[in-house]
């Protein structure tokens, strides 16, 4: 079994801006895999897709960023899913929109989400979906900029992002090695 969660702010104030680049994913998932992620635990909305080996929950925590950490360490210790198995997906502003990074492993890079979750789970073995979003401008503090409506090109550009994550987390789910990889979508 994995686990994928999304990182983001619950509430409808939140759904267009960046910093939810992470619940954008889980939702395109959830939609492709017609797996609703409808269900409350672990202050967390989650679904559930497939069955026994190759089964995965989707999940995306209510706790707000940067306390992610305490919804996916709940269902990580729920359903005995070691952090191998789990993977997180965020924002990420040292990486230009339209670019993405996988890999398992490494540090947080300052971001309050990962942060949390490296401490609730003890660990920083999980994989990790990095989707970009740029840095601001110099006149403009990061957290406007996190959680600013997006533009609609902007937001499409990352859709299309996000469905070239698709085919490798389906290869993940079914048992392959998570790939360390770049992706560009196309301008």
């Amino acid at each position: 079994m994995k686990l994928i969660a999304g990182l983001g702010n619950p509430g409808p104030q939140y759904e267009q801006t960046p910093h939810n680049a992470g619940f954008w994913l889980i939702d395109a998932l959830s939609g492709a895999w017609r797996c609703e992620v409808g269900s409350e635990k672990f202050q967390a909305m989650m679904g559930r897709h497939g069955s026994g080996d190759q089964s995965v929950i989707l999940l995306k925590p209510l706790t707000f960023m940067n306390h992610s950490g305490q919804a996916v360490a709940a269902c990580a210790r729920f359903y005995k899913i070691d952090p191998p198995d789990i993977v997180i997906c965020t924002d990420d502003l040292d990486l230009a929109p339209g670019k993405a990074r996988l890999r398992s492993g490494g540090g947080h890079g300052g971001h309050n989400g990962l942060r949390s979750v490296m401490e609730h789970l003890n660990s920083d073995s999980f994989r990790r979906v990095r989707l970009g979003i740029g840095r601001p401008p110099a006149d403009v503090p990061t957290v406007d900029y996190v959680l600013r409506r997006w533009s609609q090109e902007a937001r499409q550009q990352c859709q299309t992002l996000i469905r070239q994550v698709f085919p490798l987390l389906e290869k993940f789910i079914s048992g392959a090695n998570f790939p360390q990889t770049s992706l560009n979508a196309p301008l």
